[in-house]
């Protein structure tokens, strides 16, 4: 009797780059993988320690997205996706995952010294971490796994700063990048996150080529979000999304956590990959 193939992960410890500090990168592949004629598509996610593994997680509990994806492609809900997460490097998740944006408010001597105070680096390294995620992660594993590298199967997911870095991977590389899934996005940024909210209208990218999922919960951290993700909606809708590429869901009673974001992955998931 043959074994039943069972999806894998893939472990890369200390994945160099050129442009940021070393870390590990974890690639799932769905059960039969690789069938044959079929360019899967790849999804993107930040904060890869608490992606798959409770033991590896900053807070004990993980999105168990292999569990969900299996669920998903099993039903038929979603196309045949490749999971590729890139962990952060604790010390500078903040400075890689706060977009640059726009120039004159990052590289102002006001903004400097605010981070220098709050995280210990004076600048920002959100540019370099989208050149090592499109410019030597992406051609890694489209070299070494059966993918498309079409626009429109490529996609991003992230929480909280994690949704903040993907939507800005979007708007810097709109050619690469099709869709962008941001959960309880941490918009209310000290200093920072006015200009940034002034200069999302200037990056948008089109809405005939790209879609953008966006939630929030009520509680904890997330309790602050709703006028913020309320502007942002305003923004995008103006900018001509709607609602066949734009979602916007508040989740009543959900949490800023992992375990929450958990519970409701599933709906982004089905949104970007179906």
């Amino acid at each position: 009797m043959q074994p039943i193939h069972q999806d894998t992960i893939l472990y890369y410890n200390d994945f160099e780059s050129a442009y940021v500090d070393k870390r590990n990168v974890e690639i799932w592949l769905p059960a039969g993988y690789p069938k044959q004629d079929v360019k899967y598509q790849v999804l993107y996610m930040h904060d890869g320690q608490n992606v798959f593994n409770k033991e590896t997680s900053s807070y004990g509990t993980a999105w168990e997205i292999d569990e969900k994806m299996d669920s998903l492609l099993g039903a038929g809900a979603i196309s045949p996706t490749i999971v590729v997460t890139l962990w952060n490097t604790g010390k500078k998740r903040f400075s890689e995952y706060m977009p640059q944006m726009p120039d004159d408010a990052v590289e102002s001597a006001f903004a400097k010294a605010q981070l220098k105070e709050n995280t210990g680096y004076d600048r920002l390294y959100s540019d370099d971490y989208l050149k090592f995620m499109t410019q030597e992660l992406k051609p890694f594993v489209d070299q070494n796994f059966q993918t498309s590298t079409l626009r429109e199967d490529t996609f991003l997911m992230g929480a909280s700063m994690g949704g903040l870095i993907s939507m800005y991977a979007m708007m810097e590389y709109p050619d690469v990048y099709g869709g962008a899934a941001c959960m309880s996005t941490h918009f209310p940024i000290p200093v920072l996150g006015e200009g940034m909210m002034q200069d999302i209208p200037n990056r948008i990218p089109d809405p005939a080529t790209h879609k953008f999922y966006f939630d929030y919960g009520t509680l904890t951290l997330d309790a602050a979000y709703e006028p913020y993700q309320n502007r942002v909606d305003r923004l995008f809708e103006t900018a001509g999304y709607n609602a066949t590429n734009y979602r916007s869901i508040k989740f009543e009673g959900h949490e800023h956590s992992e375990k929450f974001w958990s519970r409701r992955v599933s709906t982004p998931l089905v949104f970007l990959l179906k």
